[in-house]
């Protein structure tokens, strides 16, 4: 999930965890917690970009790396704060719970995390979109609420227990909409005769109202959206997969580890001679006359017996019609 939302976890675990002892410290802290494991976006600095890839919401996002660091980081919080009444166990378990709580959180994402590193397995639901307001919006509100009330107060405690139990009750129901959301891409494909191996859905930016399916057929990918508020079937925009564009680089490593990442849904493109690989995971990110763009694409450029992989840039603008395009989209075709 975004910052601002990890940080909102990560102070209402720090204030369920220890607040009646330390007050808003204990929310701060928590936040910081919150907010570590997305320092792995630094790794992008110094790695090559398929390597940064997979080590996002990796390490830093698993059990190991909570149980490891937490007593660490929860003796330097003990230090910095000799006057509270907080022992080192204490502050080790409110860091504990905010480093993970994080990647709990982010499993709901698309991405996923790898919860259970160094397992080589990503756990991702894809019932939430990495930012969600109404998951956030009544969230914060109920930590702000219980900020300003005194540290032994029984309302500073409801209020955040009622901002937890309503952001987890969010979470749960997105998992019942993107069943029933599945149950209508299935039956659209059974209507229309769409002979299929599998069915991959996500919930469109910002809302869980309108999701998105890709469907994996033989030779092409099959794209199609659908909103609680729709009275038209559902239409499939067919992708060729490309696959055989690789030639040579078939078989290279980096192209080997990048199909692993996209778990197998991706397509290949060539534009005026140049190849690029397609995450498909994510969706578009552009779409007009002259170019399809996907959310997460990689330039493929040879360079002798290597290949370079460079994460293609996005476009504020086109972030911008796309976001104006679903939003009427939402509303029902």
């Amino acid at each position: 999930m975004d910052s601002l939302t990890q940080i909102v976890l990560g102070a209402a675990v720090g204030e369920a965890v220890l607040g009646k002892k330390v007050g808003n410290k204990a929310m701060l802290y928590g936040a910081i917690a919150g907010t570590i494991p997305d320092l792995d976006v630094i790794t992008r600095y110094f790695l090559d970009t398929v390597t940064a890839t997979e080590w996002h919401r990796g390490f830093s996002h698993s059990i190991f790396f909570s149980v490891l660091f937490a007593p660490l980081f929860g003796w330097l919080v003990w230090k910095i704060n000799k006057k509270e009444s907080a022992t080192w166990k204490e502050w080790s378990w409110l860091m504990f719970w905010g480093l993970f709580t994080h990647p709990v959180l982010d499993a709901f994402t698309t991405w996923g995390t790898q919860l259970f590193w160094p397992l080589k397995l990503r756990l991702a639901f894809q019932s939430v979109f990495v930012i969600d307001p109404l998951y956030t919006v009544p969230f914060i509100i109920f930590v702000i609420l219980a900020m300003f009330q005194k540290r032994t107060s029984v309302k500073r405690r409801r209020y955040n227990n009622i901002g937890l139990i309503i952001s987890s009750t969010y979470l749960l129901l997105t998992l019942i909409l993107k069943g029933v959301a599945f149950q209508q891409f299935e039956n659209a494909l059974d209507k229309k005769g769409i002979a299929y191996n599998e069915i991959n859905t996500r919930p469109s930016p910002l809302n869980t109202v309108l999701w998105m399916a890709n469907v994996d057929t033989e030779d092409a990918y099959l794209m199609a959206d659908y909103s609680f508020f729709d009275s038209q079937p559902i239409a499939f925009t067919s992708y060729p997969k490309n696959h055989e564009l690789l030639g040579k680089w078939e078989d290279n490593d980096k192209i080997v580890r990048l199909i692993k990442i996209t778990e197998g849904w991706y397509t290949i493109t060539e534009k005026e001679g140049q190849l690029y690989f397609n995450d498909l995971r994510f969706g578009l990110i552009s779409l007009d006359e002259n170019e399809t763009q996907f959310a997460f694409s990689y330039k493929l450029v040879p360079n002798g017996e290597n290949l370079v992989v460079e994460e293609r840039p996005k476009y504020k603008r086109d972030a911008k019609r796309l976001m104006a395009a679903l939003w009427q989209r939402i509303w029902g075709n």
